[in-house]
């Protein structure tokens, strides 16, 4: 199974997952030229695609679905008016083709916001972003995966700093805004085990946080939980990188 992370953050969000007889995305956000160049670079055309799966309705998830025209659209949320709607419920599994995709409620300020589990059968990627929390019931679902794309959004004290309004730090911080880097790596503690061999930290705010100060807490949590890192390759994804898993 092979992952591209095409681009993550609040200006656009989107990851490409192909396996030997599928290809499926997570999200469809960014510019049209950045998405199209992304897919281009990475050798994969939007048209292959079998189905998309929405994470939730902000336009940063979903603001070029117009290019995934007539291809099957998965969403646990309401997408509006799109050709091939498919609702899926909390923990349900979807079969496509050769992956197995599983459906993971979250936790923010958008109704029926999810994440997702993939498995080909042999590796097993983890997709979480955007939720204040991550519920201790869903752990079981996530635990000793191969890879993991995880929120790590903001550092509490350069939000703080910002000279964002008192209402959206509070949204931020709230169990139905994003996970900080302290709770991410909490929450990854948690879950990795001796199958996990790359996390990639996701979703990092450009204002109230920086790559750097998110790896850096990771391998601090990791290092007061005694847990090892060293078979584990940690990178922080930037907005339009394109970080592959393969």
């Amino acid at each position: 199974m092979r992952v591209d992370l095409l681009c993550s953050g609040s200006k656009g969000n989107c990851c490409l997952i192909r396996s030997e007889k599928a290809q499926i995305v997570i999200d469809c956000g960014s510019t049209k030229r950045h998405l199209m160049q992304a897919f281009k670079a990475v050798d994969a055309v939007p048209e292959n695609t079998h189905g998309i799966f929405i994470t939730h309705t902000h336009s940063d998830h979903i603001s070029q679905k117009k290019i995934f025209a007539n291809i099957p659209m998965y969403s646990y949320c309401d997408i509006g008016d799109v050709e091939c709607p498919v609702h899926v419920e909390p923990f349900q599994v979807i079969g496509i083709e050769d992956l197995r995709i599983q459906v993971i409620p979250l936790s923010h300020d958008c109704p029926k916001t999810a994440g997702y589990v993939v498995t080909d059968g042999s590796q097993t990627l983890v997709y979480i972003t955007d939720t204040g929390y991550l519920a201790n019931s869903n752990k079981p679902y996530l635990k000793n995966a191969n890879y993991y794309i995880f929120e790590s959004n903001h550092d509490v004290a350069m939000l703080m700093a910002t000279n964002r309004p008192l209402f959206l730090k509070q949204r931020i911080l709230s169990p139905s805004g994003h996970l900080n880097n302290e709770d991410c790596a909490k929450n990854l503690t948690e879950l990795v085990g001796d199958q996990t061999s790359q996390i990639i930290l996701a979703h990092i705010s450009q204002e109230a946080n920086t790559a750097e100060l998110a790896l850096k807490t990771t391998y601090e949590v990791f290092e007061r939980k005694e847990i090892s890192l060293e078979h584990i390759t940690v990178r922080a994804a930037g907005q339009y990188d394109v970080e592959t898993i393969a």
